[in-house]
């Protein structure tokens, strides 16, 4: 129960990582709140599997709405008092290459995977983590945000697309910003860069793993355990970093 006492906000908790990583959240002792479009039941229940007194708060609507972050924000310090930790996660992903992406597809992508990101955070660390002079940001970015998209489909000709690839190096870029900012107030801010991992985005995804060392998908889950490891309070000199979980596709 490593993380008990502490409060965590996940978006995108309905599914995925975001899923897996308020699971283990929960597991480690932390009260969570699930902020998604979708119901969260489903993660609620394997939640209560963990952790038959899982604490939780639902927040459903729309991440790259202003008012909607700030209510959630709000919501979380009225029933907790506090926020320890932010994992940004929720993500779409257009896989239309560039001939064929629609300015909306493009859009959409930066808004949900970068401006969310930026809402929660300045949201969060003003004032609620200054104030208390602790915090854990954990950004998922995604190694398609390092290499400029993971390739896909048998022959190699697939890879996620040119806004996913723009808005996770902004992600990237972001959370080395923040962390420069933020250091001495006591907060860390780091991202977790996974590769192709079982979720909704790579569902029905081929991927080839003939250059990548470790021959499969990632699992959600495998992925939560590096978000949990860098919310730990033990990770406190731990900044500016991008943990690739990826199965080893970046090397070289």
């Amino acid at each position: 129960m490593e993380l008990k006492n502490q409060v965590a906000i996940v978006t995108g908790a309905a599914s995925g990582i975001g899923a897996a990583t308020s699971v283990k959240l929960a597991e480690q002792g932390a009260a969570v709140v699930l902020v998604d479009l979708n119901s969260c039941d489903n993660t609620i229940s394997r939640m209560q599997q963990v952790n038959e007194n899982a604490v939780y708060l639902q927040c459903a609507g729309d991440i790259k709405d202003h008012s909607f972050v700030k209510s959630t924000v709000d919501d979380t310090i009225s029933h907790f008092n506090k926020v320890d930790i932010l994992v940004n996660n929720a993500g779409t992903c257009c896989r239309d290459n560039l001939e064929q992406i629609t300015e909306e597809q493009w859009d959409r992508d930066m808004n949900t995977n970068a401006k969310a990101a930026f809402l929660f955070i300045k949201a969060c660390v003003y004032p609620h983590m200054k104030e208390e002079g602790y915090g854990r940001i954990i950004n998922i970015s995604s190694v398609s945000g390092i290499n400029g998209g993971v390739v896909s489909g048998d022959d190699g000709s697939g890879r996620s697309g040119a806004a996913y690839s723009a808005s996770k190096g902004a992600v990237i870029a972001l959370t080395k910003w923040v962390a420069k900012e933020i250091g001495s107030l006591g907060i860390t801010c780091n991202s977790v860069a996974p590769g192709a991992t079982e979720t909704g985005i790579t569902k029905d995804v081929s991927y080839g793993f003939n250059q990548q060392v470790i021959n499969r998908m990632g699992t959600p889950e495998e992925i939560a355990r590096g978000v949990c490891f860098l919310a730990a309070p033990d990770a406190g000199y731990i900044t500016a970093q991008t943990l690739r979980i990826d199965g080893g596709i970046s090397i070289g």
